[in-house]
């Protein structure tokens, strides 16, 4: 069964920087899509960004530009390079794995950015 640790959260303030790994144990296979979630409180979760295992790579108009997610295969690990950050980025960032109808979730890493 494949489990996703999410880290690399924290305390940022507007216009830094902040990268999320979340780490995969188990195998990943040529069919799983990867994405990062997040989710503000009083709001819904929202697709941030996602990335199939040939690269391709999908993101939510509100981060285009500023955010650039990647994956290493080798490491079983998926990243999100988070720059410029603003205020309202700030929520719990989810990791998440799609595999056909199935869906996989981490625990959430709280990103936190401040004025």
């Amino acid at each position: 069964q494949v489990q996703l640790v999410e880290s690399g959260g924290g305390l940022v303030q507007a216009g830094g920087s902040l990268t999320l790994s979340c780490a995969v144990s188990g195998n990943i296979f040529s069919v799983d899509i990867m994405g990062w979630y997040r989710q503000a409180p009083g709001l819904q979760r929202e697709l941030v960004a996602s990335i199939t295992n040939g690269g391709r790579t999908n993101y939510v108009d509100s981060v285009k530009g500023r955010f650039t997610i990647s994956r290493d295969n080798a490491k079983n690990t998926v990243y999100l390079k988070m720059n410029s950050v603003k205020l309202e980025d700030t929520a719990v960032y989810y990791c998440n794995l799609r595999r056909f109808s199935s869906s996989t979730w981490g625990q959430g890493t709280q990103v936190t950015v401040s004025s």
